[in-house]
């Protein structure tokens, strides 16, 4: 199927299309976007449009990548990089449904689905496979990690780790058990992903060393339980947690399925010192 460009759309000279992409009646495709094959942009959509940051130059270069199989419904608007010569940049086969925004800088990955008015502020990092639920709202520089499901409406203002659910405001709900399932995951990875789970947050201490202890205890060798433990190595925002207490932690624990927590009446599996375990910070 050949390119299709609707009489009412407007494609602004320099503007990139790969093949067989479909742009619906009165969407807007700037000169500033580069689109993979297969791209489908519906009615009163954006691409390529002005970024909304005060610092920003309208005469600088920077664009906004699609990529391949990616669709853009109606009324969604994705803006250009603020810094010459960047990008924002939407991965392969998404969906962004309506009225979705993604801002300046943001780099989603592949098979992202983007529900309804979700708002994507500057520098959020969407990670592979993640859903984010209708009007969920999302602070600039956050991390959303792979395979992540967030609950609709909700605001999200720190990190959130891989295969989590989250609901509210930064309130982490147990593994996105049936996502992993869906995409096929190994009953290895997803043992792993528990016991982690469970360890990282039932260890009272700073949540970065322990992930850190945990990944070099030589238990977890999943690229999934990896993934999960190594995005706790950097944070701008601080982390998503339980908003519950301790108990709270281990019930879920328990609901998810079997694994081991560390025994309180023994030493800790994941020791640290003192002075680190009265400290907890994002």
């Amino acid at each position: 199927m050949a390119t299709s460009i609707a009489s009412t759309a407007f494609v602004e000279p320099g503007a990139h299309l790969g093949a067989d992409c479909t742009i619906h009646q009165y969407a807007v495709v700037n000169r500033w976007a580069i689109l993979g094959d297969r791209v489908t942009v519906h009615p009163f959509a954006v691409v390529g449009g002005d970024s909304q940051d005060l610092k920003f130059d309208s005469r600088s270069e920077s664009w906004v990548r699609v990529g391949s199989g990616t669709r853009i419904r109606e009324g969604v608007t994705i803006n250009r990089s603020t810094n010459p010569g960047g990008a924002t940049t939407v991965g392969e086969n998404c969906l962004l449904m309506a009225c979705c925004h993604v801002a300046h800088d943001c780099a989603v990955g592949r098979e992202v689905v983007i529900a309804n008015a979700v708002l994507l502020a500057g520098h959020v990092k969407v990670g592979d496979h993640a859903v984010l639920g209708g009007a969920s709202i999302y602070h600039q520089f956050i991390r959303v990690g792979n395979g992540v499901m967030v609950g609709g409406g909700s605001r999200i203002t720190l990190d959130l780790p891989p295969f989590t659910l989250l609901t509210e405001r930064n309130e982490v709900n147990g593994l996105n058990l049936v996502g992993l399932k869906r995409r096929g995951t190994s009953r290895d990875a997803i043992r792993e992903l528990k016991e982690a789970f469970k360890a990282l947050y039932a260890t009272p201490g700073n949540i970065r060393e322990i992930a850190a202890l945990m990944l070099s205890s030589g238990r977890f060798i999943t690229a999934e339980g990896r993934c999960f433990l190594e995005f706790f190595d950097d944070s701008k925002r601080g982390f998503a947690r339980p908003r519950q207490s301790r108990a709270f932690v281990r019930e879920v624990a328990e609901e998810i399925g079997p694994g081991e927590l560390p025994d309180e009446s023994e030493p800790e599996a994941y020791p640290l010192n003192a002075a680190n375990r009265a400290v907890s910070v994002g």
